[in-house]
């Protein structure tokens, strides 16, 4: 991991990934930009518009995006996800007092399906395990980060029309052999 993003609860498959984290700043935007345009292509895939109004709609899509989660959460952590120094990602969260919420995690096409989300994700779980607190995400209901989700154990909490909250609680088990090894 990065020095300026501390581990709390080891990281380990991030680790054993290569995996590294560091804040976005002013100068990613362009990059988190891209990293949005690739969550968004087979959905606009269908649409009959020029590709530069679709580049357009996207971009205008990100920026809104970015500045209504950045005023949704201040106290978020803005991370970039990294392998071997390459920016690949973005994983934005929030700690709550009784959840963690996952305010988005998007990887660049080409680390899809390579289990780095799911490390990620893991990681995240047993983060907020050790703390006793659930983790929760908003899911596309046709996104296939889906199925990952809900094979880890995320259940739907609430049914929002395009989006599904996802929440996934750590066995009470874990949560008690944590705070016992202490």
């Amino acid at each position: 991991m990065n020095a300026d993003v501390p581990l709390q609860f080891g990281w380990a498959r991030a680790a054993e990934l290569g995996l590294g984290f560091r804040r976005i700043t002013d100068d990613d935007l362009a990059f988190l930009a891209r990293v949005h345009a690739s969550s968004r292509v087979d959905e606009f895939a269908v649409a009959p518009w020029p590709e530069a109004q679709k580049a357009a709609f996207v971009h205008v899509q990100f920026n809104l995006q970015h500045l209504h989660f950045q005023k949704q959460h201040p106290d978020a952590d803005w991370l970039i996800v990294m392998r071997g120094g390459e920016d690949i990602g973005r994983l934005y969260i929030v700690r709550w007092p009784t959840q963690h919420r996952i305010i988005d995690i998007t990887l660049l096409p080409e680390y899809r399906g390579t289990g780095t989300g799911e490390a990620l994700l893991r990681d995240l779980m047993d983060e907020a395990a050790g703390v006793g607190k659930a983790v929760s995400i908003h899911v596309e209901k046709h996104n296939p980060a889906m199925r990952l989700c809900r094979r880890l154990g995320f259940t739907v909490e609430e049914d929002e029309g395009l989006y599904n909250l996802l929440r996934w609680k750590a066995p009470r088990t874990t949560a008690l052999k944590l705070v016992r090894s202490r």
